[in-house]
């Protein structure tokens, strides 16, 4: 039996940490259990020296003093504070209207919101159910079909898993080693990717099936001119003339700067010239600007500029994501007391549900250190990368594999476990098959991002179950977010395909030929005040 034990403890481990996990027994107790369990068996055993209990306290300590972890209650309390000032029921009525008049409108518009609360709240929860509280009823009251309005509206939802500033990302980078500035660009284009892929089912859906997203009634269209005119002239000649001052003040002050920085500056550009212009338009009471421009101006600068002064002073390298994570912060504090809503209680209850949210990760992260000390003393990484290198297929079936199995194991553990239990056994196998991590790591976020879909734990149905009307049935959920769940599946494969949609935005580093280095260190003096005697 000792020998046994001796010979397998890897597998062991591992088997045991899925059975505690499955169990539904609390994840950072089970993590950290199975370390201290089967660490002392292996010190009983001989296989462990017993010093290596001292080395837990420095890595329970590192954990505490990273920086990079202070940019999760930073992002978080960030969301909380936007998502509870009404800023999601703004976005949605406003965007709701922008796009009535189109067939699917509605659709579009959940679509749209789902992606800016991603890149402002970044909390799965709150997306989910802001919009379904908002828009299913009125979905439902305009003739959409129920599975359609309650499909988009939890897949819109779960776009916050691939958005940056995401959490998931922040820590995917943290368990890969990498710049989460780089996570956050590999993940742009991506997200751009998928919002397109939703966008393209819908629009689809209303060719084939056009009774089920039918276009907003001319009654329910609220932001009308008093001739009857819309106002999407004015909205879209004010954005055409924002987007160019925000180009030319660009070229004028970066020229051949980096495109991280001209796009930055464009953006911001572009958006305080639109808001200069709205707010002279209402102050002057001169109205050259229509009721639906000036609306869509001032409901959608606010987040649109809090996002890129975000993410555009991490992308060029101004602030850490920690400091990024501070200024978004601050001003969504500054958004809520504009906006007058920013009181006691709002703060009193999105400092609780930080502090909830990080105690979680921060234990789970410590459990899942406590045990990959016991898994690597035991050379359980070694077992690990043989069992991987072993799946026949090379490189694709290496990806297949661990695609199938982060998809399996999302379906019934949080997104937080798997990365800090699965990404740090898998992540050293695939650098040493020569996968880029950042690539990797966005693949792997595109999976998990599935996870809150499916069943039996797909959190974003849940969230839409608990607030959706009981007219909607619980299989219309289910039902509703199949589609989504084939598209996470495309894009996927596409990511998979052509690697160039998360590398294209990354820097590449110019090689370096060791051959042709030379290090010039010059005599410092030594030929003057020691001469040479031949």
């Amino acid at each position: 039996m000792t020998e046994f034990l001796t010979a397998n403890m890897a597998p062991i481990i591992f088997v045991s940490m899925i059975v505690f996990l499955l169990s539904g027994y609390p994840v950072a107790f089970s993590l950290a259990a199975n370390g201290i369990v089967f660490g002392l068996l292996g010190v009983a055993l001989g296989q462990i020296p017993p010093q290596i209990f001292q080395a837990m306290p420095d890595r329970i300590y590192s954990i505490m003093a990273s920086e990079l972890m202070l940019a999760i209650p930073f992002f978080t309390f960030m969301g909380l504070i936007l998502e509870r000032s009404g800023m999601a029921e703004d976005l949605l009525d406003t965007i709701g209207q922008l796009f009535g008049p189109v067939r699917g409108g509605l659709a579009y518009a959940v679509i749209f919101v789902g992606a800016l609360l991603a890149a402002t709240t970044g909390i799965i929860a709150a997306s989910v159910i802001s919009m379904g509280l908002i828009s299913l009823p009125i979905m439902l009251r305009y003739g959409y079909n129920p599975r359609v309005a309650s499909g988009t509206i939890t897949a819109s939802g779960t776009l916050a898993q691939i958005i940056p500033p995401s959490l998931v990302l922040i820590v995917m980078a943290d368990q890969l080693g990498k710049s989460v500035g780089d996570m956050y660009r590999g993940a742009f284009v991506m997200s751009a990717l998928l919002i397109s892929l939703y966008v393209t089912y819908i629009f689809l859906l209303t060719r084939l099936k056009p009774g089920w997203l039918p276009a907003l009634p001319p009654e329910a269209r609220v932001f009308r001119e008093p001739d009857g005119r819309s106002g999407m002239r004015s909205l879209l000649v004010l954005t055409a003339v924002s987007t160019l001052i925000g180009i030319l003040v660009c070229q004028f002050f970066l020229g051949d700067e980096a495109l991280d920085k001209k796009i930055t500056l464009s953006v911001m550009s572009g958006i305080v010239f639109a808001f200069i212009v709205s707010s002279l338009n209402r102050l002057s009471g001169l109205k050259l600007l229509s009721a639906m421009a000036e609306k869509v101006t001032f409901v959608l600068m606010p987040p649109l500029a809090l996002i890129f002064l975000v993410l555009g002073s991490i992308f060029i390298g101004l602030a850490t994501p920690t400091e990024g994570g501070a200024m978004g912060a601050t001003g969504a504090l500054i958004i809520a007391l504009l906006r007058k809503r920013l009181n006691m209680t709002l703060l009193k209850q999105a400092m609780e549900k930080t502090m909830s949210l990080t105690t979680f990760v921060m234990f789970i992260l410590i459990g899942a250190r406590i045990f990959s000390l016991t898994f690597y003393a035991v050379n359980g990484h070694q077992w690990v990368e043989r069992l991987l290198e072993a799946i026949p297929g090379g490189h694709t079936g290496f990806l297949i594999a661990v695609n199938i199995i982060i998809f399996a194991l999302g379906c019934f553990l949080d997104y937080f476990e798997v990365v800090f239990i699965i990404v740090p056994l898998i992540g050293p196998v695939a650098e040493k098959m020569g996968i880029d991590l950042i690539w990797f790591g966005v693949l792997l976020a595109v999976n998990l991002q599935t996870s809150f879909m499916t069943l039996p734990l797909g959190f974003a149905l849940f969230f839409l179950r608990s607030v959706a009307p009981k007219s909607v049935k619980t299989g219309d959920i289910y039902l509703g977010a199949v589609p989504y769940i084939f598209i996470q599946v495309i894009a996927i494969t596409l990511i998979v395909a052509f690697p160039w949609i998360v590398t294209i935005g990354l820097e590449k580093q110019a090689p370096v030929d060791l051959d042709t280095i030379k290090i010039d260190v010059g005599d410092y003096g030594y030929e003057s005040a020691y001469p040479s005697t031949q």
